[in-house]
């Protein structure tokens, strides 16, 4: 028998040994705790488990081990709607039963950086590709932290969160001599926040030793069983843990189990030196360290055989009937294949065809091309394109992306997107090219192209000035809209970590249907060519290197830009001016699971001697919309397309505020499904409009966002409106 095999076989014997201790039953006698059996935990033992969690949250400093993830998958139910579900599995008919393996290397450093790498896979499946094997979150399950899952589910160890929680004994039973209690975490009430089940605390040192907590997020039902190791530098950390996803959809309804096994190679703790951080600014900065394994990941095994020599744990009798199965599957069709390859007909690859654009209609797809590029496109229908606004109505947009990363770190990005507006019965279009040639300075040449809103020349300006605001309305007013077509060239370039400057050209052709009525105010043909600069500095910015490829990952800081832009008379018909605009934005985190993002901007036009077109890019409608973390905040829902184009100068402001409670935590039972809740705010100045107030509330849930918004015109209440975006499974 090799050594290693050998070595692999102890490991198992002692995980099931210690395993074996924890459930020893406890002798009557030594019970000196059952006395509080279904009582509520007291303040002052919860206050030492608080005490001690906020001190091993971030007590690890590093941490490097191998994963090991099994999963079985069960298909309970189907029906015809499961091929419609984006991200969901390609089953293969009659098959209800599928098993997955893999195999990685996990590098973790504070705070909360996880770096994984896979080293070899193997599955049942007909296409592995799937967002449910990514179960990163739930292995990211620090119970210590104030938030678990990539800071999307309350911990219930954490001090802030005790509201939330109703904590009672359990039992007591004895590790090595000490005392470990048992304690059940039950909800206040019912939200996808929130955890339930229960949590194995040593009165030793107010560590867990296991826990077992059960949750629901985005239509997945979950169940975490987690081990902690036993030795002084794995009692922080998982060692085994079993993970049951349970997920039920329009009576679909399929489960997976996962068993997970971790082996620490290396574990480092935060000392005294490491709470002062002597290190200079930039080496603070540069994360490369915490995001790069020295091991090697080029190639990933995927063949059967390999996999059997590098698999820690044995598989079950059940497993290995699956894998037996699936190869015979395989066999199969490699035998069908044949056949039909000498008797294939025209008729035969018609069929081929349309199955293959009724898969694009209803299927995510990733075209990888070998030396072209990946190509990635959501499904043609459906329900997440569509979103729906009082003001602008029903709209539809779809995004396809195109990469090419090249060996040397240089990469290729073209984004098209397309989107049709029902209610103006209107098309758009737009295309993002980038090619980064120098990645360690993230520089790029770029080129955007698309047609935007429909606008009116400046000349409306002067009609609008004369107005009185106690009298004004657009719609008493001739306005000769111009559609437009822009193309924007330029090169962008991080000059320093943080500070990037932008130069290009911006050009717009700008057309209307020409008649007597317009000849007499306007021409039909306006044109402009502008030299363009942007500046943007974000101090303190946060990166890593990925071999040449700088990737910048954030800052606590606001981000602050400059962009000036200046109209030059060189292509026909063109004509002279200038527009400054200055912008601060920012994303902060609240507390883990609360976030406030705010966005303050101002601009204006100068040099108005000739005919232009009042165009922003900090201030302007978006037919194809853009938010924070949904497609609603950030911007003005009440506001009318016209207000954006009529000024020469403006101050605005914008945020969102989101928690998982703010209103509506009270019936939490009745409205459980609702995940996050926003509030959003807007203040507009301009002329006619000063100020123009916005306030809305929002819910975000696993199939869709809504709010409902009031808006304020010169401190009277003009409109109500609604907005709705489908979410399901856009994450």
């Amino acid at each position: 028998m090799k050594k290693s095999s050998f070595l692999n076989i102890i490991w198992v014997c002692l995980l099931a040994l210690i395993v074996n201790s924890y459930s020893v039953p406890v002798k009557a006698d030594n019970v000196i705790s059952l006395e509080h059996r279904k009582k509520t935990v007291p303040d002052s033992l919860l206050e030492k488990i608080f005490l001690s969690a906020a001190q091993y949250a971030d007590l690890v400093k590093e941490y490097k081990s191998d994963l090991y993830l099994k999963g079985n998958f069960k298909v309970h139910h189907r029906n015809r709607i499961m091929k419609y579900l984006p991200a969901m599995f390609r089953l293969e008919k009659g098959v209800n039963s599928y098993v997955h393996e893999s195999l990685s290397y996990l590098h973790y450093t504070a705070p909360d950086i996880y770096d994984r790498k896979m080293r070899a896979l193997v599955s049942t499946f007909p296409n592995s590709r799937s967002e449910t094997f990514d179960i990163i979150n739930y292995i990211n399950f620090n119970i210590y932290s104030p938030s678990v899952m990539g800071d999307k589910i309350l911990s219930p160890l954490s001090a802030s969160s005790q509201r939330h929680y109703r904590y009672e004994f359990e039992s007591v039973s004895y590790i090595y001599g000490a005392p470990v209690y048992q304690i059940n975490v039950i909800p206040r009430y019912r939200s996808t926040q929130l955890l339930e089940g229960s949590i194995w605390i040593s009165s030793w040192d107010w560590t867990v030793k296991v826990f077992d907590l059960k949750g629901k997020y985005d239509l997945m039902g979950f169940r975490m069983y987690m081990r902690m190791g036993d030795t002084e530098e794995t009692k922080y950390l998982p060692t085994l843990f079993h993970l049951n996803l349970d997920f039920k959809f329009l009576r679909n309804h399929t489960e997976m189990n996962y068993t997970g096994w971790m082996r620490y190679n290396s574990v480092k703790f935060k000392s005294d030196d490491d709470k002062v951080d002597k290190r200079s600014k930039k080496e603070r900065l540069n994360l490369s360290r915490s995001y790069t394994l020295t091991c090697d990941t080029s190639k990933l095994i995927v063949d059967r055989d390999s996999f059997n020599r590098l698999r820690p744990i044995p598989l079950e009798y059940h497993e290995d009937t699956l894998y037996a199965a699936f190869d015979r599957r395989v066999s199969q069709r490699k035998l069908e294949a044949a056949i039909h390859d000498s008797v294939r007909t025209k008729k035969h690859k018609n069929l081929v065809f349309w199955g293959q654009i009724g898969d694009a209609l209803i299927s995510s797809y990733n075209i990888d091309v070998p030396k072209i590029g990946s190509i990635r496109c959501s499904p043609l229908i459906n329900p997440v394109l569509v979103s729906y606004s009082h003001r602008q109505g029903v709209s539809y947009k779809q995004v396809f992306k195109f990469n090419k990363l090249f060996y040397n770190g240089k990469h290729l990005r073209i984004v098209p997107q397309i989107g049709y507006n029902f209610t103006k019965k209107e098309f758009y279009a737009k295309a993002d090219m980038k090619y980064v040639y120098n990645p360690a300075k993230n520089a790029s040449f770029e080129l955007n192209a698309g047609n935007g809103n429909r606008i009116y020349s400046s000349v409306v300006l002067d009609q609008l000035k004369n107005i009185p605001d106690s009298t004004f309305s657009f719609d008493g007013l001739n306005l000769d809209y111009f559609k437009d077509i822009y193309l924007n060239l330029s090169h962008n370039i991080e000059i320093i970590n943080g500070l990037r400057l932008w130069t290009g050209l911006s050009m717009h052709w700008r057309y209307t249907k020409s008649s007597p009525e317009v000849a007499e105010r306007v021409r039909s043909h306006y044109n402009s060519f502008a030299p363009r600069i942007r500046i943007e500095w974000t101090p303190n910015m946060r990166y890593y290197m990925n071999g040449r490829r700088k990737i910048n990952v954030g800052s606590k800081y606001p981000t602050f830009c400059v962009d000036y832009e200046r109209g030059i008379k060189i292509l026909h018909n063109s004509g002279e001016y200038e527009r400054i605009e200055m912008a601060a934005e920012q994303v902060i985190r609240l507390r883990k699971v609360h976030s406030l993002a705010y966005r303050l901007a101002s601009g204006f036009f100068t040099n108005q001697k000739t005919t232009y077109f009042v165009d922003y890019v900090n201030f302007a409608y978006r037919n194809l919309p853009e938010g924070w973390n949904d497609d609603i905040g950030g911007t003005f829902q009440m506001l009318d397309s016209r207000w954006y184009n009529s000024s020469r100068h403006y101050f605005s402001g914008n945020f969102t505020f989101e928690s998982p409670f703010i209103f509506l935590y009270p019936v939490g039972n009745l409205l459980s499904f609702i995940q996050k809740e926003r509030i959003y705010g807007g203040i507009l100045f301009m002329p006619h409009l000063n100020p123009y107030f916005e306030l809305g509330y929002g819910i975000g849930t696993h199939v869709f966002d809504a709010g409902i918004f009031i808006g304020n015109e010169r401190g009277k209440f003009t409109s109500v409106g609604f907005k709705f975006t489908f979410e399901l499974f856009n994450d």
